[in-house]
């Protein structure tokens, strides 16, 4: 017989951040000061050879006003999803080319602050990764490449904005990904800009073969062939055009034949988005959980609306909150969640945050398969354990859940604090986890870990907690927890609770979650008389 863990979930709705994926928002505002002590050592190396580097010079210029913007405010610079892909990019990629320009003239002071430095870039992965974390944005939000080349991200207007050739990066990594559809969006958008005049060091050429294929892959010769054609009159002696060409009229004319239908030229409607279904995935639910990120389908009715409310809560009497009881509010009926305000203060906040920043790594999830914990690609954030002899904060935060819950935590894990990066998300899943062995072991602390999460920050736009099965979302407030139970009295799972984590779009987000385990809990939240109790 399988069993099921955890008990109760204590979200938080957390501080949430537009960042690479695999890179946590203090590293990312490591990185912005990096990049500033960069630009400074670049203008010492102009002083010294200022006749030889007129282009260098320019690109200290270029840099100087950047990142005098971005570490005014680190976190609101980096809380734009096209800021920190655009950083991601430039230490990945342009501060080598940089590099390569300089070493024609060698400068030892720059090339050895680069040197020291070089160990702390991002890499491939990490590019790769912020390209792709703006892809996701794009699908959940539904906004179109437009709305993030010229920074119109939705109640935000800002200077956040995308070249040509940043187009053309995005799309060419999506291509790479063999993800078709999102390499039109990007290629298109790159053709668009170029067309209307804007400098690049990408061709038309180039560009006009990447989104010809890719939208031949998407299954729309007559598209394809226009595109290809266009090609071919730029760039007539093109390796592949002309192959290329004959081939999609070849095919074309051959399904046409097969279906006897005439021929008809493409549509003279621009690329954007809608043109082209995105392809399925593994997710059933994806429609219906990215449109309650988007605030749409909920099911929040007047009917419901009615059966909620506020109260003070004092723990059962609780000494430590007889006085000053916490504010409760129900945030939805069935199952019940409800938002503890006030729970956390800023300054609580900060210290959770300073002690979590040196030691945030990649979150793992626990293989159904093989119990093994493993990096996936659909929770993608950073995470850090925290013990209560850390700090005196992690001790009264324990306390504190405690007294709400009324569970004990002497059988719990360390307070996990998560961090989430640009598009960091934690798709449709459970609380609870199906255990069939080791009830035996010596260190077995039980079923049902419950969860407690604490909203460390306020988030701009996206980054709600949500709930496909019933219609619910949930959405940061600093300083708050929401709590439910994921499992009945039983410990059987309640399979209403299945939830995700949003992708954050504007903001920063973190989120610290505390695991009690079952053992310990059997006179505090006792057994009732029915499997759904």
């Amino acid at each position: 017989m399988h069993h099921i863990t955890q008990q109760a979930v204590f979200h938080e709705l957390n501080i949430t951040h537009s960042l690479p994926v695999s890179l946590s928002a203090g590293q990312m505002t490591d990185l912005i000061y990096t990049e500033k002590e960069l630009v400074q050592s670049l203008r010492e190396y102009i002083k010294a050879e200022e006749s030889k580097l007129a282009a260098v010079k320019s690109w200290a210029n270029k840099l100087d006003d950047l990142t005098r913007v971005s570490t005014s405010d680190p976190e609101g610079y980096l809380g734009h999803p096209v800021n920190a892909y655009k950083l991601m990019k430039r230490l990945n990629t342009e501060w080598t080319e940089l590099e390569s320009l300089v070493l024609q003239n060698p400068s030892d002071g720059f090339i050895s602050n680069m040197s020291t430095h070089r160990q702390y870039f991002p890499d491939e992965e990490d590019a790769t990764g912020a390209a792709k974390a703006l892809m996701r944005l794009q699908d959940t939000y539904q906004l179109d490449s437009e709305a993030f080349a010229r920074g119109k991200l939705p109640g935000v207007h800002s200077d956040a904005l995308l070249s040509v050739d940043d187009c053309y990066d995005m799309g060419k990594t999506a291509y790479n990904e063999a993800d078709y559809y999102h390499a039109v969006l990007w290629m298109q958008q790159a053709l668009k800009q170029l067309d209307a005049g804007e400098e690049a060091v990408v061709s038309k050429a180039d560009i006009l073969d990447y989104l010809s294929y890719s939208v031949y892959q998407m299954g729309d010769l007559p598209r394809a062939i226009e595109l290809t054609r266009r090609l071919v009159a730029i760039d007539s002696s093109h390796q592949r055009a002309g192959g290329n060409l004959r081939y999609f009229e070849k095919l074309l004319f051959k399904q046409l034949n097969e279906m006897n239908q005439a021929y008809e030229p493409p549509s003279e409607e621009p690329i954007q988005l809608g043109t082209y279904s995105r392809p399925k995935d593994h997710l059933p639910e994806r429609e219906t959980y990215e449109a309650l990120c988007r605030g749409e389908g909920l099911k929040m009715n007047e009917a419901r609306r009615r059966r909620l409310f506020c109260r003070y809560q004092d723990g059962q009497m609780n000494p430590r909150l007889l006085l000053k009881p916490i504010k409760e509010e129900d945030e939805w009926d069935s199952p019940h969640i409800v938002r503890y305000m006030n729970i956390l203060s800023d300054e609580e906040i900060g210290k959770i945050k300073e002690l979590a920043k040196p030691r945030l790594a990649r979150a793992t999830v626990r293989d159904p398969k093989t119990g093994v914990l493993t990096t996936a690609n659909y929770r993608v954030s950073k995470s850090a354990w925290l013990e209560a002899e850390d700090d005196p904060v992690i001790a009264r935060v324990n306390q504190r859940i405690e007294d709400i819950t009324g569970l004990t935590v002497d059988t719990a894990e360390l307070l996990q604090v998560a961090n989430y990066g640009v598009g960091g998300q934690y798709e449709p899943h459970y609380d609870f986890s199906r255990v069939s062995s080791c009830c035996e072991c010596e260190n077995y602390k039980g079923l049902q870990p419950v969860v407690v999460s604490f909203q460390m920050s306020d988030v701009e736009a996206g980054g709600a907690t949500v709930f496909p099965d019933f219609g619910a979302a949930i959405w940061p407030r600093k300083g708050t927890a929401v709590f439910w139970y994921n499992l009945f009295k039983s410990g059987e799972g309640d399979y209403r609770t299945r939830h995700a984590a949003c992708p954050v779009l504007v903001g920063s987000k973190w989120v610290s979650n505390k695991w009690i385990h079952e053992r310990g809990q059997e006179f505090r939240r006792p057994c009732g008389l029915t499997e759904v109790d």
